[in-house]
């Protein structure tokens, strides 16, 4: 390893590498970006992350050479504080947003952010599921308190945006280990039916049709249609549904689905989507663990953010973007999980194949909070 950080190639995993280069105080290089693409270097969306990084802390170096294909990172203290964001609408608002989570807690002064742009779309995880996912998680590890909030204020859909999430989080000095083994059975389903620029009706067919996939499982449904008008509702035309599984030991697995852009793709219609939607709901379900596929990674980063004793978190599959980031806090923080298959017995029903994740944290304390 150079004595100038780490180095690394490619624009994959952009964000993880940041995400971790910032916590650890590690320098990090990313060459190669898209060097042999017809339109090389960093593209909008990854400049404004950059600009993001740079808002919310304090002495940041970042170094990009002309073309954008090399990018040095020197990290600088977490600052936090009041931070307004537009985000590019390439992406949704839960693209940063997901790295703003990973940051947040270890900020000098509490962070409150407010966040503008695309709040729903195909791609990244929207403001919903984060909202009724990441959080319950966060507050598992002792991230909680008066100010732990996620509101999403104007809803925005792809291409136009317009959107506005706020979101408030209070700083802590240690992350508390967790034993998470057992998620126990689903209690009940909740979500929200979305629609904006489009006929209310909308939201009210995604319901029945979603209900119509689970109500042959679990009586406890309750599905919330939002339907926002005026200044509140963006700029481009939309709908879609989040729905979140709920366990009687309170952990949260999510599914959801949002209808493309208008000029993109086969439009869908709101019943296929609510059937569908409730269908990758039944699949997340089948996979289980204690943490759902989209927020593995910031279950294994505040694991290893742990203080100096034993976490164990049971995760379904691992996804790629897993694989890869715990390959990145070895980089990183040096920390190894111990990693154990567990296959459920065939007369149990618990579904797919469980992985338990096992690791001692790095007692990482936030040398950015001010003591008062």
């Amino acid at each position: 390893m150079a004595s100038h950080g780490l180095l690394y190639d490619g624009c994959n995993f952009f964000r993880q590498r940041l995400v971790l280069s910032t916590l650890s105080g590690k320098r990090v290089k990313i060459k190669s970006i898209r060097s042999k693409d017809d339109n090389p270097g960093l593209r909008d969306f990854e400049a404004s992350f950059i600009r993001l990084l740079d808002k919310v802390t304090n002495g940041s170096t970042i170094e990009i050479n002309q073309t954008g294909t090399v990018l040095f990172y020197q990290p600088g203290l977490l600052y936090g504080g009041s931070v307004e964001h537009d985000c590019n609408t390439q992406r949704s608002v839960g693209y940063y947003l997901e790295a703003l989570l990973m940051l947040a807690p270890f900020m000098k002064t509490s962070l409150k952010a407010t966040l503008r742009g695309v709040t729903n779309d195909h791609i990244d995880p929207t403001v919903d599921v984060l909202k009724s996912t990441a959080l319950p998680l966060m507050k598992k590890f002792g991230i909680d308190g008066e100010g732990f909030d996620l509101k999403v204020v104007k809803r925005g859909m792809a291409p136009g945006g317009g959107g506005e999430v706020v979101f408030t989080c209070p700083v802590r000095r240690t992350i508390r280990p967790v034993q998470l083994t057992d998620p126990g059975k689903i209690k009940r389903i909740r979500g929200v039916a979305y629609s904006v620029r489009v006929s209310p009706q909308m939201a009210n067919r995604i319901v029945e049709s979603a209900r119509s996939v689970l109500n042959q499982f679990i009586p406890d449904i309750y599905i919330y249609t939002d339907h926002m008008k005026g200044a509140n509702s963006g700029k481009s035309p939309g709908f879609g549904l989040t729905l979140v599984a709920e366990t009687l030991n309170g952990t949260f697995l999510s599914a959801e689905m949002s209808s493309m852009p208008p000029g993109q793709g086969d439009p869908i219609l709101p019943e296929d989507l609510g059937r569908d939607c409730g269908k990758l709901l039944l699949e997340e379900v089948y996979r289980g663990g204690c943490v759902d596929s989209s927020n593995q990674s910031l279950a294994l980063l505040l694991m290893t953010l742990g203080q100096q004793d034993v976490s164990k978190v049971l995760l379904g599959p691992l996804s790629p973007y897993t694989i890869q980031f715990l390959k990145h806090i070895r980089d990183f923080f040096q920390i190894m999980f111990k990693i154990e298959v567990q296959k459920p017995s065939e007369d149990e029903r618990k579904g797919g194949d469980k992985v338990l994740m096992t690791c001692v944290g790095v007692g990482y304390s936030n040398i950015n909070k001010t003591l008062k």
